[in-house]
């Protein structure tokens, strides 16, 4: 007598390999509402040597904190803190 064997659920499989650890960015982390134009150390780590701004992928920022980022380095930009390039 041959033995059938039941197809393993793909959907199943499928969910636990994409479901992983979900981690916050250091601003979430920290609770902070606001990103202030003045905290040059902060904002520095996120701008490449040249004045580029990193992306979210290579900062780790979610999308909302990744906007008050950029909002942030341009009004430290225009604010002469921070330099458009180099």
């Amino acid at each position: 007598m041959k033995t059938t064997r039941r197809p393993t659920s793909s959907r199943r499989k499928r969910t636990l390999m994409t479901i992983r650890e979900q981690t916050q960015c250091r601003f979430c982390r920290d609770g902070k509402n606001y990103i202030d134009y003045k905290d040059l150390e902060t904002i520095s780590k996120l701008v490449t040597n040249r004045g580029k701004i990193f992306s979210r992928k290579r900062s780790g920022n979610c999308a909302g904190c990744q906007r008050k980022v950029k909002r942030a380095i341009k009004r430290a930009r225009f604010m002469a803190l921070l330099p458009y390039t180099t």
